[in-house]
């Protein structure tokens, strides 16, 4: 498989097989994507692996505070406060496409908080990554992240393993750096499912469009 071929392969994996994914994987994955560039060779990223006994505790103590209630509080804002167009039309075109593939109709909240709790548990995946970087560090440094994050997943789909980023993951970051060990002066970015895909659910044959390159590029001469 040429690069190419794993840009058009990958996509958000949001169903996994109750399958062990193998630590030599995983170590070969982060091997291969620390070699993302990143300004003036800042390397900023850290990454806990999580899974088995820690990987329940977090999920169990997030979706605690969700049905309690607590306000997910990222550490950074993600999305934008106030949402225009296209970007709004894009953002509930995705949500209602995810919530037709799963037969979830749009009046059924109760269904649709359970499809939330999975994000949390990272959509039953095996392994969670947890990305961090320092607070000290600026936006700059937040692009060259965006390239390692991205190398991750394209090295996982190399390897045969779904994957799936989530700022969902982030939305209690108290919670994760308390479990961690993590010290407060490191921003949680987000986190990502990593596992086998299970090629029979619906909802990984969820796919979302995108633009024809005439919306989003110009060429000048």
């Amino acid at each position: 498989m040429n690069v190419l071929e794993t840009l058009l392969k990958r996509k958000s994996v949001r169903a996994f097989l109750d399958q062990e994914v193998e630590k030599d994987k995983i170590k070969t994955i982060l091997e291969s994507a620390k070699h993302a560039p990143s300004g003036v060779n800042t390397q900023p990223w850290m990454v806990g692996v999580v899974s088995g006994s820690k990987k329940k505790t977090i999920e169990t103590k997030v979706i605690q505070a969700f049905e309690n209630g607590e306000q997910a509080r990222m550490d950074y804002q993600y999305y934008p406060l106030q949402w225009n167009e296209p970007y709004k039309s894009r953002r509930k075109t995705t949500g209602l496409l995810m919530y037709r593939t799963l037969g979830i109709k749009r009046e059924d909240k109760e269904e649709q908080a359970e499809q939330w709790k999975a994000n949390y548990r990272a959509f039953d995946a095996p392994v969670v990554l947890y990305f961090f970087i320092d607070s000290a560090l600026e936006k700059g440094s937040y692009l060259d992240y965006g390239m390692f994050l991205q190398s991750v997943m394209l090295a996982a789909t190399q390897l045969g393993l779904g994957s799936c980023p989530q700022a969902a993951l982030a939305e209690f970051p108290d919670i994760v750096r308390k479990e961690l060990d993590i010290s407060k002066d490191k921003v949680l970015l987000c986190g990502m499912a990593i596992g086998y895909e299970d090629l029979g659910a619906p909802i990984n044959s969820y796919r979302t469009e995108r633009i024809p390159l005439e919306d989003f590029v110009t060429f000048y001469n």
